[in-house]
């Protein structure tokens, strides 16, 4: 699946990927975080068990509007 709109343009990574991904995970100033959160649907409990592997904490809990749709949402955090 691709998304695309003025700004943004993402796709499913894939091992051409690879090298660019590494160089980002590299860059000091990317890692240099003390927190790192991730915003989850409610419903998508396969992204939310990742988050739990990853050990991440639900930490909070709110309903995004969008397009007259209630979409209720979980905020996982890790800390260093």
């Amino acid at each position: 699946m691709i998304l695309e709109t003025d700004r943004l343009y993402l796709r499913e990574m894939n091992q051409n990927d690879y090298g660019a991904l590494c160089k980002i995970l590299q860059d000091e100033e990317v890692l240099d975080r003390e927190e790192v959160c991730s915003i989850i649907r409610d419903t998508n409990t396969a992204s939310q068990n990742v988050a739990v592997r990853n050990g991440m904490e639900a930490v909070d809990h709110w309903v995004k509007h969008y397009r007259g749709v209630d979409m209720p949402h979980d905020r996982y955090i890790v800390t260093r």
